[in-house]
């Protein structure tokens, strides 16, 4: 794996602990479910932009 992968492999893993982390400590106090809903989609949508980084250029 290159160093830039790993890099990018590991932001991701950041963003996967931070998933499952936020809504049971931030957002405990939260009790609407669109907060912790929020949260995921905006988790989502960065790692999707990620992931195309991290493959943009494996065809070539």
């Amino acid at each position: 794996m290159k160093r830039n992968e790993l890099k990018w492999a590991l932001a991701i893993l950041i963003i996967l602990v931070l998933a499952y982390t936020l809504p049971y400590t931030v957002f405990t106090d939260v009790t609407k479910w669109y907060g912790s809903f929020l949260v995921w989609t905006v988790l989502a949508l960065i790692t999707i932009i990620i992931n195309y980084f991290l493959t943009k250029d494996w065809g070539k």
